[in-house]
């Protein structure tokens, strides 16, 4: 096989119901691409008969190539590992699930080729997703632009098309809590958007459940953004001056209204509750920052492959 031109990044977990459809449709992407094509799995310790269809894949299409974890280590860790194999020119990362579409790949080659080096995809709407889903994607984009020291673009999700330049920077980064469309935005250089309508899944069970998909939120947030870390201070603030007022009003009380019924047990206890609130959120604003700097000084490897296909002169890392 020739150097490729457009290596596919596809995490796979669970996906046994996705795999066949998702090869075929990309099997007529790559016919008509003007360029060799690596396809690149992640089996992100899938449970199911995954990793099988994966190796059988391999088999007969050379242009199939794999990492299959030791264990599960997440959506974004798969994406890395991935990246951290390519070999294409162009690296395109996309989900096993055909939500987001093959065909969509021809339109972010052509958005690179007038000399874009970040194409993503922006969704129009979400298909058969419920309004809850829908309502909390749409806040959470919109508090993440407020709040990220860096654009991140709304309503896109990992679904690009990044230059091998870009590619090598996000290698070349250290992090290990990573938010990939944050650190695909924070690198810079030339980027667009294609548009596209978000299918429902094809078949199986959503990955990314309400759980995981938190986790992500509180990722973005935190590694790009320190403002929770000023709000804690100003939520001090804003106590203490509470506190002094109240402070106030109960020797104003004590002295000049003894009988009032604002004196007492009551007021003590919602008093102690409001404090302990304030405290117990700053705490926890204080802990995601503080948990990121331990993960990040342990100096652990941010996986760990138990098998690879197809690949040449490549370690584990």
């Amino acid at each position: 096989m020739n150097q490729p031109i457009y290596s596919l990044v596809i995490p796979i977990y669970n996906e046994e119901e996705n795999i066949s459809e998702m090869y075929r449709r990309l099997s007529h992407v790559m016919e008509k691409l003007d360029g060799e094509v690596e396809i690149i799995l992640i089996d992100d310790g899938s449970r199911d008969r995954s990793l099988n269809m994966i190796r059988e894949l391999h088999q007969r299409d050379r242009r199939v190539r794999y990492l299959s974890f030791a264990r599960n280590f997440g959506h974004q860790i798969a994406v890395t590992a991935g990246l951290n194999f390519v070999q294409g020119k162009a690296a395109i990362v996309m989900d096993a699930d055909l939500q987001d579409p093959p065909e969509l790949i021809f339109s972010m080659i052509e958005q690179w080729q007038q000399g874009y080096q970040v194409v993503y995809a922006k969704r129009l709407s979400r298909k058969k997703e419920s309004w809850l889903k829908r309502f909390t994607a749409y806040c959470f984009y919109r508090i993440l632009q407020i709040l990220a020291n860096v654009d991140i673009p709304a309503d896109t999700g990992d679904f690009c098309l990044m230059d091998r330049q870009v590619v090598d920077i996000l290698n070349a980064m250290p992090e290990r809590n990573r938010y990939i469309r944050g650190l695909r935005a924070w690198v810079g250089f030339r980027q667009t958007s294609v548009y596209f309508e978000r299918e429902p899944r094809f078949a199986g069970e959503v990955k990314y459940t309400f759980r995981k998909s938190w986790a992500l939120a509180i990722d973005g947030i935190i590694s790009f953004s320190r403002i929770p870390l000023k709000l804690a201070t100003f939520v001090g603030l804003l106590s203490s001056g509470i506190a002094l007022l109240m402070i106030l009003l109960v020797l104003y009380w004590r002295l000049f209204d003894p009988v009032s019924p604002l004196i007492g047990f009551t007021l003590i206890t919602i008093a102690m509750f409001f404090m302990g609130s304030v405290q117990l959120i700053c705490i926890g604003i204080l802990g995601e920052y503080i948990g990121r700097i331990y993960e990040e000084v342990k100096g652990r490897p941010i996986y760990t492959l138990k098998e690879t296909g197809g690949f040449v002169n490549k370690t584990e890392i």
